[in-house]
């Protein structure tokens, strides 16, 4: 009878969560929301519905497990290696920063130290899986705000690994320094056993099954791997969720990372989902009516130090303004994690009930509205390059000093990676006059090192737009990384300069009609380059005339241009 209680309370939670979603997904509200809000519904606090809530919470931390192991595979050791600035420099000051802020506030409430030190904890980390869901859905994951915010997401996840460590000292902060240096060397220890297993064992076995070719060998070895490390991870210390973290890291660094990834994306989806749920049923409403003014207070608070954190981080890092703005709303919520580090604290006496009802409250709130920070954004980062005192603090012209120059005929080049260079090497060379603007301070200097005229500014802002005399330049040419600041771009280019020819260049395909509509006279797609370029290759390999492969060549251009896909041609 005991399981036939499971049963029943979990198709309830996935009936309830699948109807709440379907009908918020109409209103445009985010899944991973409609799943806490689903919670909310079958809780405790409303409808009741779920029996005995911790058996569902018990299939939630199956959840957790597999949504962070699929995290760790997707980060990998080397991907970390790539990204290693913003971990380092951009995710250490913001987990000290913020969490230094929180605990300095709740000391000052009349916490106690080791209570204010564990609220900072509670308060440095974001949700790494509804930001990271939110930037691929954008499509903005390899922005330059991308991989700062996954950045700092890599240095977060990582950092609760003594955060989780360091509760039991905090809840008997008077046992000296012998506990102290036990977990650091215990904590040292688990993280050169990932290496070593990352290094030396998983691939072999990995190898070892995939010769059997039978693929559901080759899940369950996966399984195994996952949560055979999140339970030697516990041995010292270290929670099941994190240890599958540092799991995940274990395969990722082996060849079959993305089979692995494949296989378990399935079954990570419906328990991640169940673990979303779980957090929506801890909402209780009748908390968040009696304490509304605290909590309010909170959430406000939360949002607005970690908006303003992450924001100061990315200008000490000389980051353009937009990205420190986009990655700061981005990372303006509570994550995954605080939860996780709640449930370790709990009868350590750590913080009062009262105040971890109303933190848990405040930061599945944060969670709801986590998704409207990455809408927001962009709209809070426009007209950013205009701003004097910023321009002279990081050592460049700003777009608004253009105005004491008259310009009529000059081709302006937003972005100088390496298109923009490309472009501006050019028109130097055929001697075309040229203005480069730029977000990036670092950029804009190169710029001028190399001899191009350049100036700091986003081009989405109308004013910007203005001062570089758009209106009487020959023509445009958007060489920048962003995909929404390219649209956003376009749009303000538009509304400014209605004739001007406007060249934008886009990564993905599938972005060509969207920025064709918003008015680029021409779209060079990444994608489309890449797969004309390799088709050109393959036919000239086998001997098809070179008249041939233009022929061909022109109808792939022309599908397109149709919005259809090359396949569709005769």
């Amino acid at each position: 009878m005991h399981g036939m209680n499971l049963l029943t309370d979990l198709i309830l939670v996935l009936a309830v969560a699948l109807a709440v979603v379907l009908v918020l997904r109409r209103l445009h509200v985010p899944t991973l929301a409609g799943f806490i809000i689903s919670g909310v519904v079958v809780g405790p606090g409303v409808l009741g519905l779920v029996g005995d809530p911790e058996e569902v919470a018990l299939l939630a931390e199956v959840g957790v497990v597999l949504l962070l192991f699929g995290i760790g595979l997707e980060l990998s050791l080397e991907r970390l290696r790539r990204l290693w600035r913003p971990v380092l420099v951009g995710g250490a000051l913001q987990v000290s920063v913020t969490g230094a802020i929180a605990a300095g506030t709740g000391f000052a409430l009349g916490l106690s130290w080791p209570s204010a030190v564990f609220v900072g904890f509670l308060a440095a980390v974001s949700s790494t899986a509804i930001v990271l869901r939110g930037l691929a859905e954008r499509g903005e994951v390899q922005a330059p705000h991308g991989r700062l915010t996954l950045g700092i997401l890599v240095f977060q996840d990582l950092s609760v690994v003594p955060m989780m460590l360091a509760i039991p000292l905090l809840a008997g902060a008077s046992q000296g320094l012998g506990p102290v240096a036990w977990a650091a060397a215990r904590a040292i220890a688990v993280l050169a056993g990932v290496l070593v297993v990352a290094r030396l064992v998983a691939p072999r076995v990995l190898h070892l099954v995939a010769l059997t070719r039978q693929r559901d060998l080759f899940v369950l070895a996966v399984v195994v791997l996952c949560v055979g490390t999140a339970w030697a991870a516990t041995g010292a210390g270290v929670s099941l969720a994190l240890g599958a973290f540092l799991g995940g890291l274990v395969v990722a660094d082996s060849e079959y990372r993305h089979q692995a990834l494949a296989d378990l994306i399935p079954l990570r989806e419906v328990f991640a989902s169940l673990f979303f749920v779980s957090i929506g049923m801890l909402l209780d409403l009748g908390v968040v009516v009696d304490g509304w003014w605290r909590i309010g207070l909170m959430v406000a608070g939360i949002i607005h130090i970690k908006f303003a954190v992450v924001v100061a981080v990315a200008l000490v890092m000389r980051l353009p303004l937009r990205v420190a703005i986009l990655a700061g709303t981005a990372l303006a919520q509570v994550g995954e994690f605080s939860f996780v580090l709640l449930a370790s604290a709990e009868g350590t006496g750590l913080l009062p009930p009262v105040l971890a009802s109303d933190i848990t409250a405040a930061a599945i709130l944060t969670m709801l509205v986590a998704r409207l920070g990455l809408s927001v954004g962009p709209h809070l980062a426009a007209g950013a390059g205009h701003l004097g005192p910023l321009t002279r603090w990081l050592d460049v012209r700003g777009a608004k000093e253009e105005t004491d120059t008259e310009r009529s005929g000059h081709v302006i080049v937003a972005g100088y990676g390496v298109a923009g260079r490309a472009i501006a090497s050019a028109m130097r060379t055929a001697g075309v006059p040229c203005l480069v603007v730029d977000l990036n301070p670092s950029n804009v200097r190169r710029a001028v090192r190399e001899g191009a005229e350049a100036v700091y500014g986003d081009v989405t802002s109308h004013e910007v737009l203005e001062h570089l005399q758009v209106k009487h330049a020959s023509c445009m040419m958007l060489a920048i990384s962003d995909p929404n600041a390219n649209e956003q771009a376009v749009r303000a280019i538009r509304k400014v300069a209605p004739d001007l020819p406007l060249g934008v260049r886009a990564l993905y395909a599938s972005d060509v009609g969207l920025l064709r509509e918003a008015g680029a006279t021409e779209v060079f797609s990444a994608e489309i380059s890449t797969a004309i370029e390799m088709l050109h290759a393959v036919l000239a390999r086998h001997g098809v005339p070179v008249d041939a492969i233009e022929c061909r060549v022109e109808e792939i251009r022309e599908a397109w241009e149709r919005g259809g896909r090359p396949g569709t041609t005769a």
